[in-house]
């Protein structure tokens, strides 16, 4: 095998099978899993606890930007090795409280915050508290972080009064997500102004590129004495700054007045950055406005960044399809040009710039000469990050969507319990979209995302008017007393606008769950009305931990749903009574009935006793990897799309 050029020891070390992707566009998402076995195979141990002989691994973002792409691919697979990868690099830096090693927060270095992003991802996943307590570490960093006159966050200590287009993808999507979390709304107008500042101060108004850096105090030799911008383009820094605004937007708030303006600088950035893209290649040179220069090339790492940010961009609604054209173009320039293969199941990532910067000691001029004398490294972790973001977010993009243009509601209202979450905030929780621990919807949510549906709540009791634009509805383990000191219980106004907005053609899902779970007495009223009673036993226990066979249910032979998945893990349900026009789709071993489907005018009703595709059975974290329920959970999605009328 080729020798790997590592640039940074990264412990990702766990061990990968290669599953060969089906029906990707591109193959992006097979090359995503193909790179992530190479730096889990290859790259070298990087944990605190290494010999004394060995000098630990600094805190450092090169390694958040690959754990960005390993959460972004066990999200789309299911696979939990990615996030065990991830988490087991992570405790290698904290201490059980939540300090970080290697961490010095008085260096008031932009980048250090960068990894605050992959300690929130743990949090919401497992809401083990050191992972909050040292993503809080971060924030009063960045409460306290040096800021320009204007109100801009310095890159570092040691650069005074300067601003780096770098500093807005390694500050900003942290102070984003954690002010959502913590529910500080006043954060987002600082967080918006940081985008705002940037562009307004390094933005070159003809070519509408931004230059890497701004010295407010025109001081530094880079800085251009009358506007303080350094001289060039630099392509990775543009990449960052695309990246961070990005994924600021997953976490502004839609009514937020400036939402509108940072959605007008991605669509600036986007425009000036497609008009560099070399349209031979699909790629971007390293300085991106002067392709015809002595020594200039195509780079890897910043090519993919555009990729991701106009993928997600175009993903989203943000930016006009004509973006995901030209990230499809990069991608395929990116296979031709940076690809390497190793092995059926490695390749390695050629042409990524290993670093480049402004000022510090040897001097960093900013110039073309400059970046131009950057070594170029195959594997640094910057670019391979990127590549897996690129690669995802691009399988994410161009895949089937079924749902395209039909909206699925999810109940909280007859399901509506509150939780106090670590900052003494109200929340709702428990089968949700937005929850990733173990009772969360997040994972089913994102494919029904990646299948064109739009994802939305409904709070208040089901009406004509708020069923009206919904394509599919769901009703998931009704609240009883026990659960919610003042349940809703479904009535009989509710059954009458349900099963009239589905004779009009909607898709209904119930999902109920054993009788010590839910309330099912007025549930089943709901459900009578179509021909599907919940018995309210419990099958599919687990009396022995670990014992996971006593819960599993098979799909045999041919299936109107499942196709592909024929090992389901299905925990304490209900069996159901079927009546009149509902018909069983799926049975358990002694014959009784897991799963219903009914029609019922123009549309459909599916039925089942329990909740099952939530996080905790379907991220792979707990099951045996002999369970499919991802991709059962896939496949519903894609056939309730395929119900709409």
């Amino acid at each position: 095998m080729k020798k790997l050029i590592l640039c940074y020891g990264l412990l990702l070390g766990a061990t990968f099978g290669y599953v060969k992707a089906q029906n990707q566009v591109l193959g992006s998402r097979s090359d995503a899993k193909r790179m992530a076995e190479t730096v889990m195979a290859v790259w070298s141990d990087s944990t605190n606890n290494t010999p004394s002989s060995f000098k630990p691994v600094k805190w450092s973002y090169d390694l958040g930007v690959i754990y960005e792409g390993f959460d972004a691919l066990w999200r789309v697979t299911g696979n939990s090795t990615y996030f065990k990868s991830m988490q087991k690099s992570m405790d290698s830096y904290l201490s059980g409280d939540g300090q970080i090693n290697n961490y010095k927060p008085g260096d008031f270095n932009i980048d250090n915050v960068k990894n605050g992003r992959t300690l929130l991802t743990l949090y919401k996943v497992t809401l083990q508290p050191k992972y909050f307590k040292a993503a809080t570490h971060l924030w009063d960093q960045l409460k306290q972080q040096p800021r320009t006159k204007e109100g801009g966050f310095w890159h570092k200590k040691i650069y005074p009064n300067q601003m780096w287009l770098d500093g807005l993808y390694m500050g900003e999507p942290f102070y984003a997500e954690y002010a959502a979390l913590v529910q500080d709304k006043q954060a987002f107008d600082d967080i918006a102004n940081q985008f705002i500042w940037m562009e307004k101060n390094a933005r070159d108004t003809k070519t509408g590129l931004l230059y890497h850096g701004y010295d407010e105090s025109r001081t530094e030799k880079w800085a251009d004495q009358l506007t303080g911008r350094s001289p060039q383009f630099w392509a990775r820094a543009m990449g960052w700054y695309g990246m961070g605004l990005v994924d600021v937007l997953d976490y502004f708030p839609k009514d937020h007045p400036k939402r509108k303006e940072l959605l007008a600088i991605l669509n600036r950035f986007a425009a000036a950055v497609l008009k560099v893209q070399d349209q031979k290649s699909g790629l971007w040179y390293d300085v991106l406005d002067q392709p015809q220069g002595k020594g200039n090339y195509h780079e890897a790492s910043a090519s993919n960044m555009f990729i991701y940010t106009f993928a997600k961009g175009a993903r989203l609604g943000y930016l006009p399809n004509n973006y995901l054209q030209a990230a499809k173009k990069a991608y395929q320039g990116v296979q031709k040009e940076f690809i390497e293969n190793v092995d059926p199941n490695k390749i390695n990532l050629k042409g990524t710039v290993a670093v480049s910067g402004l000022g510090g000691k040897p001097y960093r001029d900013g110039t073309y000469a400059y970046y131009l004398s950057e070594k170029v490294v195959t594997n640094d972790a910057k670019g391979v990050g990127a590549f897996l973001l690129a690669a995802v977010e691009l399988d994410r993009a161009t895949g089937v969507k079924p749902g395209l243009g039909k909206t699925v509601l999810l109940d909280s209202y007859f399901n509506n319990e509150l939780r106090t979450d670590q900052s003494g905030n109200q929340l709702s929780w428990h089968y949700k979209w937005e929850e990733r621990a173990n009772g969360g919807f997040s994972l089913l949510g994102d494919l029904f995302n990646d299948a064109g549906f739009k994802t939305n709540t409904l709070y208040a009791a089901p009406k004509a008017e708020n069923l009206k634009g919904a394509s599919v509805y769901i009703i998931v383990d009704p609240d009883f007393e026990k659960e919610n000191p003042k349940p809703n219980f479904v009535g009989e106004k509710d059954i009458k606008a349900i099963a009239a907005w589905v004779k009009g053609g909607g898709v209904l899902v119930l999902m109920a769950n054993d009788a010590p779970n839910a309330e099912l007495t007025h549930f089943n009223e709901l459900a009578s009305q179509f021909g599907v009673f919940f018995n309210g036993d419990s099958k599919g226990t687990v009396p022995v931990p670990g014992n996971f066979e006593t819960a599993k249910v098979m799909v045999k032979g041919q299936n109107e749903i499942f196709r592909q998945a024929k090992n389901l893990f299905i925990k304490e349900y209900s069996s159901l009574k079927l009546t009149g026009p509902a018909v069983p789709v799926l049975k358990d071993a002694d014959g009784a009935n897991v799963m219903s489907v009914t029609r019922y005018g123009k549309g459909t009703v599916y039925a089942i006793g329990d909740p099952w595709l939530y996080n905790e059975y379907v991220d792979g974290r707990k099951l045996p990897s002999m369970y499919q329920n991802f991709t059962a959970a896939a496949e519903l999605v894609n056939w309730l799309a395929k119900q709409v009328k």
